[in-house]
């Protein structure tokens, strides 16, 4: 077995140079065909991050996906030390609480019976749970990591440091006042540009670093062919040097995938984790250079050869990890037993009624929805409320008002489709010309005057003149009565101005390309969302399209409480639009042509809910025709009762004291900013229902379930089905296991103490003052100061409809059966109208 660095180097000294690892195999150079694959694979490896303007959950072992989550654990503790598990201590706790149980011990036992080393018995198992394991070092290491461990050197936080300074300022948004000069050129060239000038190595001890930088090619991937052989890293060592570098710099080259995502949707290949992959190994290369005669030459070989070994053999069997994972496994069992028993035990359906509902509710699936729903049913019985994914199925961007590109409203696993731009109702082409020079002119007012407030020289004088003026505001927005900055949507508006502002969705052009949608786009789009809805009959007179955001302040991370199948962004927009197009009366002919009839009397409302005060909006009042006075008003007085009823459910977790007026206080921490928990987004997720409501309706599920309606008996061709496993489901998996890593582990997923944050580039955050870009989701978001909130569970899925058209299905698309079969989500078939269910197996059965 092989051993961690620690060991190995200690067994060094003997070692007089740095060589090649011994095996034939292993030395042999890296041919750029093969280099070329496996920097590929490198790339994979790091998920993407998602800037601030728009973060949105990632699935944080997103490039680990094709191997088994037993296998990814065991593969991030031989990269980085880190694990994907809770400490033994926790699930102690979970069995002392008796939320996990012998049975539930039991059943995970007998999963893992085929696994060498595996407890025997409960007896085994239970002495197993009683001892914490000891910590674990990685088997793989950096240059960097290894002069810090000879010399005592703190080499790798300062290498870290560096290049974060460097991508800060290279990738910098509009945050930094004074921008770099060398941002024309590619990221290697324009570091190495500057490295020929920067003396902040030499100065923190790194002397003859510049020589050494400059000896390089100008290349990056001849750099880093050069880099690899000099080191004499190649074979089997090659790909866990190479994920160990860079998970050194995780966010930054998280950040990198983000920037080629959009291209490898098309298609396309994208270097910039190359890039920054050669500018990390440059360092490496340095450091080796300029101390390769002395210990740390001979300490390197040995590292190489240990990751050799270790790549060669694979990952040794650990117990520990074992253990932890039957108890994780346990911990699921759990969950997954209460829910099974919830959905058995809920009353049977009610008998088919020709009666018309009064009103149908849209929401999105995220499972803040499970909790307004189940409030407005009971407020209103007869509301038929409907899940599904809140861009409403139509892909768009979203172009506000003085701009030429906009937001994409879409899940990230998409390309927006149709450009929408923002227009001012009613409004002529003068008027229109006059609010977007008065909203350009208040913008470019607004930057200088930040310019001027934090230049050089004014933003000394700057406090002592005008501090005194600021004293309303200060006093207004420290007790929550003002907003501490205008939301972005009404940036240089006038209030009259921001509610006559809707989508446009007739056709036009915008810098060459073409916006709105035209009547047979609309029409397409229409019969495929009411389709995906399962509503394609027996429609309400009002149709509640509701998505969903929310109101923070103060809070970089606020795009992650907004809508994640928006893309990160609130889904009025798309709320509104969905429904213009679904009141259009040619849309509704075309409909009725495809066999979808609307009647004449239903009227579509585009409405946002406030996911953090718990209000909806409606939009577009003055459309809704005068015959339906009476059931808006009626609708407005249920979701107010709706509203109160879910934000006390909310309250409890929110520490809200009872003794004081819950809907202003629950307002007032909307707009607090120093509330580090204005809501608790997501956390707590942990199942995805995808069937018809009335499987669910009636049953406190917590807030913890995306809820999709389904009837697989209306799906023809199982297209529905397809697109639920493919992207609703997907997404749901990244949202869980974002929480799930942040949970297990914040230094190696999370972006730790929101109270530390600082802002970088307008990008993301760094925890203090400097550090790699974090990624993951503040322990603020997860924890409440005495226990964790969000529970780390991985998604289980419950589906129903026939296993077999499931099978078919996952045959086809091999990113969403290595979800599924390698356990990073579990699957479920419901049966018996929702009464007893089956799971597939890793193996692609399906048991009881």
């Amino acid at each position: 077995m092989s051993q961690p660095i620690a060991q190995e180097l200690s067994q060094a000294q003997s070692i007089e140079a740095v060589l090649p690892v011994s095996s034939p195999n292993d030395s042999r150079p890296v041919t750029p065909y093969a280099l070329d694959a496996v920097l590929s694979t490198a790339r994979s490896r790091i998920a993407p991050l998602w800037p601030l303007q728009h973060f949105v959950a990632v699935n944080p072992f997103l490039g680990l996906s094709s191997e088994r989550f037993e296998e990814a654990c065991a593969t991030m503790r031989r990269v980085a030390g880190a694990d994907m598990l809770m400490s033994r201590a926790y699930y102690r706790t979970l069995l002392a609480e008796g939320r996990i149980t012998k049975r539930d011990l039991a059943g995970a036992l007998r999963r893992a019976e085929s696994i060498p080393g595996a407890p025997k018995d409960l007896a085994e198992l239970g002495r197993a749970i009683e001892v914490d394991p000891g910590s674990c070092d990685p088997i793989a290491c950096t240059v960097a990591d290894v002069v810090a461990h000879v010399h005592g050197h703190v080499a790798s936080a300062s290498v870290v440091e560096e290049i974060s300074k460097w991508c800060a300022a290279y990738w910098d948004e509009g945050q930094a006042a004074w921008r770099m000069p060398w941002r024309s050129l590619p990221l290697y060239s324009a570091w190495r540009a500057a490295s020929g000038l920067d003396r902040t190595p030499e100065v923190i001890g790194f002397h003859g670093f510049r020589d050494a930088i400059a000896a390089l090619p100008d290349d990056p991937i001849d750099t880093i062919e050069t880099i690899l052989e000099t080191l004499g890293v190649s074979g089997p060592a090659l790909d866990l040097y190479l994920h160990r570098a860079l998970f050194s710099v995780r966010g930054w080259v998280a950040y990198a995938r983000y920037l080629g995502w959009s291209q490898e949707l098309d298609g396309e290949a994208d270097d910039a984790v190359s890039q920054l992959l050669a500018i990390r190994l440059a360092w490496d290369y340095a450091l080796f250079r300029l101390h390769e005669e002395g210990p740390v030459g001979s300490a390197w070989t040995a590292a190489v050869r240990s990751m050799a070994d270790s790549a060669r053999a694979g990952a040794p069997p650990d117990r520990d990890l074992l253990i932890d994972g039957i108890l994780q496994t346990a911990f699921e069992l759990s969950f997954q037993r209460d829910l099974v028993e919830k959905l058995a035990a809920a009353p049977a359906a009610p008998a088919v009624t020709l009666m018309r509902a009064p009103v149908q509710a849209a929401f999105c699936i995220d499972v803040r929805s499970e909790v307004f729903r189940r409030a407005l049913e009971a407020a209103a019985p007869a509301v038929q409320t409907i899940g599904f994914a809140g861009f409403f199925g139509f892909p768009i961007e979203y172009v506000p008002i003085g701009r030429q590109s906009g937001t994409a409203q879409c899940p990230v696993l998409l390309k927006p489709k149709f450009v929408v731009c923002e227009e001012v109702a009613e409004a002529d082409e003068e008027e229109r010309t006059e609010i977007l020079g008065l909203r350009l002119l208040r913008r470019r007012a607004a930057k200088a005057w930040k310019s001027f407030k934090s230049s050089a020289v004014s933003s000394f004088v700057y406090v002592e003149t005008a501090g005194l003026a600021f004293a309303a505001k200060l006093v207004g927005d420290a007790t929550g009565i003002t907003r501490t900055v205008t939301h972005p949507s009404a940036d240089g508006l006038d209030p009259k101005v921001v509610s006559r502002i809707g989508p446009e969705i007739e056709p036009g052009t915008l810098a060459g390309r073409a916006t709105g949608l035209t009547e047979s786009q609309r029409i397409e789009t229409a019969a495929g969302v009411l389709k995906a809805m399962s509503l394609t009959n027996g429609f309400a007179r009002l149709v509640v399209l509701a998505g969903h955001g929310s109101t923070t302040v103060n809070n970089p991370h606020a795009s992650g409480y907004d809508c994640g199948a928006c893309g990160g962004n609130p889904g009025g927009a798309n709320a509104r639009v969905a429904a213009s197009i679904l009141n259009d009366p040619a849309v509704r002919t075309g409909l009725a042509e495809r066999g979808i009839v609307i009647p004449a009397d239903t009227w579509f409302l585009g409405c946002l809910h406030d996911t953090t005060t718990d209000g909806v909006t409606i939009f577009d009042r003055h459309e809704i025709p005068s015959s339906h006075a009476s059931d808006l008003e009626r609708l407005e007085t249920w979701l107010t009762e709706a509203s109160s009823l879910a934000r006390a459910e909310r309250a409890v977790l929110l520490d809200v004291p009872a003794t004081v007026e819950l809907d202003t206080a629950i307002v007032k921490r909307s707009r607090d900013w120093s509330q580090v928990r204005p809501e608790w987004g997501l956390a707590g997720n942990a199942a995805f229902i995808a069937a018809p409501r009335e499987r669910t309706r009636g049953i406190d599920l917590g807030g913890r379930v995306f809820l999709h309606d389904y009837r697989w008996q209306q799906d023809d061709g199982w297209n529905v089905l397809e697109l639920i496993l493919t992207a609703p489901m997907v997404v749901a998996s990244w949202i869980n296991l974002q929480y799930y890593g942040s949970s297990v582990n914040q230094e190696a997923f999370g972006s730790g103490n929101k109270v530390l944050h600082n802002v970088v580039g307008t990008l993301g955050v760094l925890e203090g003052n400097g550090g790699d870009l974090k990624v993951g989701l503040p322990w603020q978001t997860l924890h409440d100061g005495e226990r964790l909130v969000h529970e780390p569970l991985r998604l289980s899925v419950l589906i129903e409809a026939p296993s077999d058209q499931i099978d078919a299905i996952l045959k086809k698309h091999d990113a969403v059966r290595e979800l599924v079969d390698n356990g990073w989500v579990h699957l479920f078939a419901l049966t018996q109208g929702g009464r007893s269910c089956l799971r597939r197996t890793g193996e692609g059965l399906w048991v009881t």
